[in-house]
């Protein structure tokens, strides 16, 4: 497989760890095999966190379990973008934060952490639009945020994600590539995630065509899946917490294979347009909900997570497409062989 192209393989590791904890959080990963993890929650030993409110020694202890287990970040997995757009009370929670507020600090403060744990991608989201009105009329307003978002982290020499996700303005991935394409920013690309598609009720014949047309603006991919016990309808709003039945990517409703066989014909380019912003290759990110999902997070267990790499795996494996997981040379070389 030396000359197919490759993708190389992540996830979020507090998936893994029933307590959230660094510790069982690396130790699954490097048992798993990964060298690369995306920090999201974490349990640095004063309770779980965002990685948004790690503190500097919270954060130096995590920099050493890293080197200890030998895993190093992949992603930011921040919340940012996941607030409201505009101060009106729709009926939700969700809060809202006025923006020159949230780009000073909120935004720099993504852009430190990133620093913090040498990582150039940082997550992030396209706002919540008031619910009941079509995100296609907060557009501009969006791209006019998200520009100086994205051109923040262009001046820490860092890239921003825009990951697809129901009940946001970029809920589709047409509206997602509007946004990147209005936007038009060398700092900014889009994240697919087909499991986010499949849960607004899409069939595996529109999530490729979502796929597609968010395509030319991708940088890398989350990798869930779900499988609906029932038929669905198509829907402009999800009940994110009522969500049970996401599974790995090999048996889901998505048809990440028919993705995936497209994606390599793709990887080269993509590869070499990463690599000249200093990121090492396509991240394909492991976030599975197999055991439950909701809107800032999910949870797998590390034998989830195990059954879901797997699954991955597979699929890779049938596509002719690389990666790579520690094996006994990459052990003699940590020990100093």
């Amino acid at each position: 497989m030396k000359n197919n192209p490759a993708v190389i393989l992540s996830g979020f590791a507090d998936e893994a760890a029933n307590q959230k904890t660094a510790v069982q959080q690396f130790c699954a990963f490097a048992a798993l095999g990964l060298q690369y993890y995306t920090i999201r929650f974490i349990d640095a030993g004063n309770g779980v966190k965002n990685v948004m409110q790690l503190t500097k020694s919270e954060i130096t202890k995590v920099r050493h379990l890293e080197a200890e287990y030998g895993l190093n970040v992949s992603s930011l997995g921040s919340p940012i973008g996941k607030v409201k757009l505009l101060d009106v009370d729709d009926g939700t929670h969700n809060k809202f934060i006025p923006f020159k507020k949230y780009l000073a600090k909120d935004v720099q403060k993504a852009c430190q952490l990133a620093h913090a744990f040498e990582t150039k991608l940082i997550r992030g989201f396209s706002f919540y639009h008031p619910r009941g009105t079509d995100p296609r009329e907060h557009m501009s307003l969006v791209v006019d945020q998200l520009g100086k978002i994205a051109e923040t982290c262009h001046r820490s020499d860092l890239t921003f994600g825009l990951e697809i996700e129901a009940n946001l303005v970029g809920q589709s991935g047409d509206l997602l590539a509007e946004i990147h394409r209005q936007v038009n920013h060398p700092a900014l690309v889009t994240i697919f995630d087909a499991g986010n598609i499949v849960t607004q009720g899409c069939s595996a014949d529109e999530v490729l065509r979502q796929y597609r047309a968010m395509r030319p603006g991708m940088g890398w991919m989350h990798i869930k899946d779900y499988r609906h016990p029932h038929p669905v309808k198509k829907t402009d709003e999800v009940d994110e917490e009522a969500l049970k039945h996401f599974v790995p990517a090999d048996i889901g409703d998505s048809g990440h294979e028919a993705i995936l066989r497209d994606f390599r014909e793709h990887l080269p380019k993509l590869e070499r347009k990463l690599r000249r912003r200093g990121i090492p290759g396509v991240f394909l990110d492991l976030e599975p909900h197999v055991k439950g999902g909701g809107q800032f997070g999910g949870f797998s267990g590390p034998d989830g997570l195990g059954v879901s790499l797997r699954g991955l795996c597979r699929v890779l494996d049938y596509l002719d497409i690389g990666f790579h997981l520690r094996d006994f040379e990459d052990l003699k070389a940590a020990r100093g062989f």
